[in-house]
């Protein structure tokens, strides 16, 4: 069955969860399977880039078909698709900065400008950028490009602090876990709580990116040394557990604000 661009409003139930403190947990954890995901695939299995990345992008089409042909919010379906995009996006810029030596300095400030463009065009088209109204296929389209996006640029910015400016895992996770409560302050205070939703959106990536590289790498670079495979599988288990509780349960709401995601 072909896959319909419907503009009208309330063609389809919201296909975005609740965003609750399982929300952001799960965000969390997919970023750091993202990061130590990829590495155990590229280095461990012997696959290499080109071949981890092409595999990594199939099963993102195949996942992202499949999420946009639901009417509804599918909490297996939905999840996988943002662990496969967090694999993919991190892949992006592994690919530029490793293979292509493009700087994290330039990278960065790409990924940066392509997400301001994104939001731009989508604000432009549908007048919201919400995660609560993603009831039409082309306000879904929009909304995965800005996810993948996001991935790739904390991805960049995580990399450009931790390595490049010499920050390291241990004071990466203390600096983008503080950033993180700032945006939450910031709500609190009266920000806009779409952008401080999106600010902390693309910041949970470096910091499960900094929490993955700490608990996987050996104990000589600063890490726990428990290994990619471990980090990975343990982190799956725990997404895999709570997207079950999910599946099988009601979504809490939370208060509107950073949590919500609401506007």
């Amino acid at each position: 069955m072909a896959i319909s661009l419907n503009t009208d409003v309330g063609a389809m139930l919201n296909k975005v969860p609740q965003v609750t403190l399982i929300f952001w947990v799960i965000k969390i954890l997919s970023t750091t399977v993202g990061e130590t995901g990829a590495d155990y695939l590229a280095k461990h299995v012997g696959l290499g880039t080109a071949i981890t990345g092409g595999i990594m992008a199939a099963l993102l089409l195949i996942a992202l078909v499949l999420q946009l042909r639901m009417r509804r919010y599918v909490p297996w379906i939905y999840w996988l698709t943002v662990v496969l995009v967090s694999v993919v996006g991190t892949q992006i810029t592994d690919v530029l900065t490793d293979k292509l030596g493009i700087s994290l300095y330039v990278s960065t400030a790409v990924f940066a400008a392509a997400l301001a463009a994104t939001f731009a065009a989508w604000y432009a088209v549908e007048i919201t950028l919400s995660i609560h109204t993603i009831v039409t296929m082309r306000r879904e389209l929009f909304y995965w490009l800005a996810i993948l996006l996001t991935f790739a640029l904390g991805t960049a910015a995580g990399d450009l602090a931790t390595e490049a400016l010499g920050l390291g895992f241990n004071l990466g996770v203390l600096v983008f876990a503080g950033l993180i409560a700032l945006i939450a302050l910031a709500y609190r205070l009266g920000a806009n709580p779409v952008l401080t939703f999106w600010l902390a959106y693309i910041l949970t990536r470096p910091l499960g990116a900094s929490l993955g590289d700490l608990l996987s790498q050996a104990r000589e670079y600063g890490g726990l040394g428990l290994g990619t495979a471990y980090t990975s599988l343990a982190f799956l288990a725990v997404i895999v557990s709570l997207v079950v509780f999910l599946s099988f349960g009601s979504e809490k709401k939370a208060d509107p604000g950073l949590i919500t995601g609401r506007a």
